[in-house]
């Protein structure tokens, strides 16, 4: 059993930054491709980042380019999404996911229950 937990979230003013993390335990492989998805209120869930298992290629989706960056120590967890240069549209909860292949459209396995980002303009 995969078990993801997220942490790092909170309230920041807009221009700001935060770092979520996301810690895995249980499971059979070593190692996973890790994602970030987010959803806000009354929106539809959204991809942000994807790492494969050993962190050389990374996938980001357009609203957070330049601005965001997943990264990871190999095929060891946890997980960081550092977010920068913060928007009010930013707001949303954050999902940790994981599964065997990174991209913005793979299928992942393993959800977190989310960590609560807000942006005050």
């Amino acid at each position: 059993q995969v078990r993801l937990v997220e942490s790092g979230g909170g309230l920041v003013q807009a221009g700001g930054s935060l770092k979520l993390s996301c810690v895995r335990s249980g499971g059979t492989f070593s190692a996973y491709a890790m994602a970030w998805f987010r959803q806000g209120p009354g929106k539809e869930r959204e991809f942000v980042a994807a790492i494969n298992w050993s962190g050389s290629t990374t996938y980001y989706g357009d609203s957070v380019k330049g601005r965001f960056t997943i990264s990871r120590d190999g095929a060891r967890m946890p997980v960081y999404l550092h977010m920068n240069s913060l928007k009010p549209e930013d707001t949303a909860t954050y999902f940790c996911a994981a599964g065997a292949v990174a991209g913005p459209t793979t299928k992942y396995d393993y959800w977190g229950r989310g960590t609560q980002v807000t942006v005050s303009s």
